[in-house]
């Protein structure tokens, strides 16, 4: 054996011993530990005592003594109470824990500093920010939640901070919501009469809310839920097993609707197809639909063979001629409606009957057609787009945020209520909104999270409800379930067999792929005009 193994041997074994033997006379260390503050605390009051006395109480400790040796087992019972005595005495003091330093001044000091570049200037004469500067100057109010994270602040700004440029706000809101937590939202409100900003964090909006029959009148779809501050209405809703009220977004569409057509943005994953599943089944229960699905995924095979479902394409080919038939339509409908306006009929249900288009990705769908040589199928929605209010036609188009340059002028310009969805760039949420955020947006969110304007309002919160494709094995049962149960019957696909549906044979000559029909409602069976 080598002369380390026996160094470390001997060092191992030295100190098992050690701490073997402390373990043991650890009671005889307790009780002479206890002696000797006796003694010391003995010697301390003998000292204390004047000479003249000392006579007086020695005698009186020897009596005393002498009594107790005198007792049947009083030396006996002496010494146990000593020992006891001496125990007690002995034992070390529990440390006092050091006192934790104040969450406000550990926070709040890191703010100031992180604030002090933005605010402070070299020739200001009363500085409110400045190096070595307190916070309590400048911080009027603060308040913390139950996971010591800044809930509520209240700040003073100098007058000379440019707070009507967005670019210096958006900076400022940067800085505090990056010392404060980027995982939540924060709202920022500019008193720029006081100079003054309040900061406030927001709560979370449930994610989870299931497809559900809303309380709404005809004509408004409920795009998701916001804050309770951001609305003065509130839906019954149904979550986490029991009902519930919850704010909702709601889009007033119709004739007499100041923002008849939608455009939803989004990042990939952000949920875009979710809010056109979301739409679709409001939009079924009061008219029909068309589905363009030109990102190819499937998202909306569950409106296929639908009733009300006029159609759901993929390629090229198959959704030229169905916007090529919406245009003729959206025509067909205003010509019908100024016939009985100016003979005074009532117009005709076929016409007064909603229809709505749905776009998914329709960028892309302009490539490949670029590509090709062919008609941009943008461009055929002019039509639906700028009589689509008078002619009871919608246009709903999701694409993604960075393909927004692609988007056609025509639908940019009338289609003024937005949606952004997903984690995007600030810029990129004032281009598309129109407005720049009060509120910092997080540094992820979750599917279907983001924000919505109808027309000129504000900004607000959204959280679309999780409208799953049902034919996606993937989701939750349950939300494939509540979807299913809002389509207007039950998916061979998913569900027991349903019986065979009548073909609607075209009128119009379209050779080659022709897109998919179905069978329509009772309404539509009336229409005077053929389908393509």
């Amino acid at each position: 054996m080598s002369l380390n193994r026996h160094l470390t041997r001997g060092r191992d074994l030295a100190r098992t011993a050690g701490d073997h033997a402390a373990d043991m006379f650890a009671p005889l260390t307790l009780i002479a530990r206890g002696l000797r503050r006796h003694a010391s605390w003995a010697k301390a009051r003998w000292d204390a005592t004047p000479e003249d006395h000392r006579g007086p109480a020695a005698l009186l400790t020897a009596a005393v003594l002498v009594s107790i040796a005198l007792l049947p087992h009083g030396p006996l019972f002496s010494v146990l109470a000593l020992v006891a005595s001496a125990a007690w005495t002995g034992r070390e003091p529990k440390p006092v824990p050091e006192p934790e330093p104040d969450l406000a001044d550990l926070k709040l000091t890191a703010l100031h500093a992180a604030l002090t570049p933005y605010f402070a200037t070299p020739d200001d004469p009363a500085p409110l920010y400045g190096p070595g500067g307190g916070y309590r100057a400048v911080f009027a109010g603060w308040e913390f939640d139950g996971d010591s994270r800044l809930g509520a602040l209240e700040l003073s700004y100098p007058a000379h901070f440019a707070d009507t440029e967005p670019t210096a706000r958006t900076r400022i809101e940067q800085v505090i919501q990056g010392k404060a937590g980027r995982t939540r939202e924060y709202r920022f409100d500019w008193d720029q009469e006081c100079n003054k900003l309040q900061v406030t964090a927001l709560a979370p909006l449930p994610v989870d809310v299931p497809a559900q029959h809303w309380v709404t009148s005809p004509g408004e779809i409920v795009l998701g839920f916001t804050d309770q501050l951001a609305t003065q209405r509130m839906i019954p809703v149904a979550h986490d097993g029991g009902p519930g009220h919850q704010p909702p977004v709601v889009w007033r569409t119709g004739a007499r609707s100041a923002e008849p057509h939608l455009l939803a943005l989004g990042t990939a994953g952000s949920g875009t197809s979710t809010l056109l599943r979301t739409v679709a089944l409001q939009a079924l229960v009061h008219g029909d639909l068309m589905v363009i699905d030109g990102a190819g995924t499937g998202e909306h095979a569950c409106l296929v063979n639908r009733p009300g479902v006029h159609t759901v394409e993929t390629s090229l080919h198959g959704t030229l001629a169905a916007l090529e038939w919406a245009a003729e339509e959206t025509e067909r409908r205003i010509s019908a409606l100024n016939a009985a306006r100016h003979l005074g009929h009532p117009a005709p249900p076929d016409v007064t009957r909603p229809l709505w288009l749905l776009l998914d990705h329709p960028t892309e769908l302009s490539e490949l057609a670029q590509a090709e040589g062919r008609p941009d199928p943008q461009d055929l929605l002019e039509a639906p787009l700028r009589h689509g209010r008078a002619a009871r036609v919608t246009v709903v188009v999701a694409d993604a945020v960075e393909a927004v340059g692609r988007i056609s002028p025509a639908v940019r310009a009338t289609a003024r209520a937005r949606v952004v969805l997903g984690t995007t760039d600030p810029d990129e949420l004032r281009a598309a909104l129109g407005v720049p955020l009060d509120l910092a947006p997080a540094a992820q969110t979750p599917p279907g999270r983001g924000y919505a304007r109808i027309g000129n309002a504000a900004p607000v919160r959204l959280q679309v409800p999780a409208t799953v494709d049902p034919l996606d094995e993937e989701a939750s049962g349950r939300l494939r379930e509540a979807v299913i149960a809002l389509l207007p019957h039950h998916d061979t696909r998913t569900e027991a067999a349903a019986p065979p549906m009548p073909q609607v044979q075209p009128t119009v000559g379209v050779e080659a792929a022709q897109p998919t029909r179905v069978e329509l409602g009772k309404e539509c069976q009336a229409h005077p005009a053929p389908l393509w």
